[in-house]
Parts: C-alpha cells; structure tokens; sequence
C-alpha cells in the first residue's frame, strides 16, 4: 500500500488548535480533543487541523472544522451541537484531505450539490470501514472492531464499492486516495 493511501486511512493522533472566544467553551473542546486521543496545539502553525468554534478567522490557511459556523469554503463544517464522536470523525476526515458537512449546519455549497455528487458522500461509518480496510483487515475482524455484523460490514463495503466505483479493496484504497482532495462526508 502506497504511503498516500496509509496515511488517508490510518488512524493518527492530530495536532489540533482550537479557536474560541468563550474561555469554558475552549476548556470543553480542550478536553474533548484529549479524550479522543489528540494533542492540542498551541499555536495554529504546530496544527494539523483548527477547530473552530463558531466562524474561524478569515485569513486561516490551515484546514478548519467549524461548529456552527457559516459555509465560508472550509473544509469541515458541522452543526454546534455537534457529538465527540462526530467531531473526531470531522477532524480526521479534514486532516486527510475530506471536505465534511453535517445534515444540521448552515451550508450553502453542499446544498448546490448535483445528484452525481452526492453519490460520493462516505459515511463516517464508511471511512471507518475503508480504514480496517487500509489496515488490511478481514471483514470478520472488521466487524468485532466496529462491534457490528459481518453481514453490515458486507453492506459498508459494498455502498462504499459503489460510491467510489470500483470492484475491489485495493481499488476503493487507491480511488479514496486520489480523491482525497475532493471526498465529502456525510455526518
């Protein structure tokens, strides 16, 4: 497996930077960070990824995930009231290169989708899947770590299969790779 493609599937402990203007909102998305196994950045440049709460500044280059934030073009925007785990997802699917929006944010470009887009949307349960796929993980092993069936496993891997075009595991990991750039994610 090519190092672009381990590095889009792979799990990874981000650098994260947080931006918020209220003090104990920060502290919660400090301990949120931590929880799901991340470090905090101090600074912007030392992230990976920002995590914005509310609208991010406007000359931020780095890629964002905002929290209720407007659709300004950054890469992740979710609802404010966005769960943990949705929240990691976000982070990891921007830092891979995934643009991400939430069913409950405020969007404008997502919504200006056409129908052929919208086919490509990976679930955050897909991008699970395709990640136990990049780790060269059977469908058996798969489903204990996700604590689902196999017979669901079967069905990620073949909506997956379908939204990225292709007819095997080795050709979904080199077809997410390519689009890395350009993948949504539905939350």
């Amino acid at each position: 497996m090519s190092d672009a493609t381990t590095q889009l599937v792979a799990p990874r402990r981000l650098r994260v930077a947080i931006y918020a203007a209220d003090p104990l909102r920060r502290a919660a998305l400090r301990r949120l960070i931590a929880n799901a196994d991340h470090d905090v950045a101090d600074s912007t440049e030392a992230a990976d990824v920002l995590l914005c709460d509310g609208d991010c500044p406007s000359t931020e280059a780095r890629p964002f995930v905002t929290l209720g934030g407007t659709d300004t073009g950054q890469a992740g925007l979710l609802a404010s009231d966005a769960d943990a785990n949705q929240i990691d997802a976000a982070l990891r699917a921007v830092a891979a290169g995934l643009i991400v929006r939430s069913p409950g944010a405020e969007e404008t470009g997502f919504a200006a989708m056409k129908e052929t887009d919208l086919q490509m949307l990976l679930t955050p349960r897909e991008i699970e899947v395709l990640s136990a796929i990049g780790e060269g993980m059977t469908n058996k092993l798969i489903a204990r770590r996700l604590n689902i069936s196999l017979h669901t496993v079967k069905f990620h891997i073949e909506s997956l299969f379908r939204k990225l075009g292709v007819r095997t595991r080795t050709q979904a990991l080199a077809k997410a790779s390519e689009r890395r750039c350009i993948e949504t994610v539905e939350l």
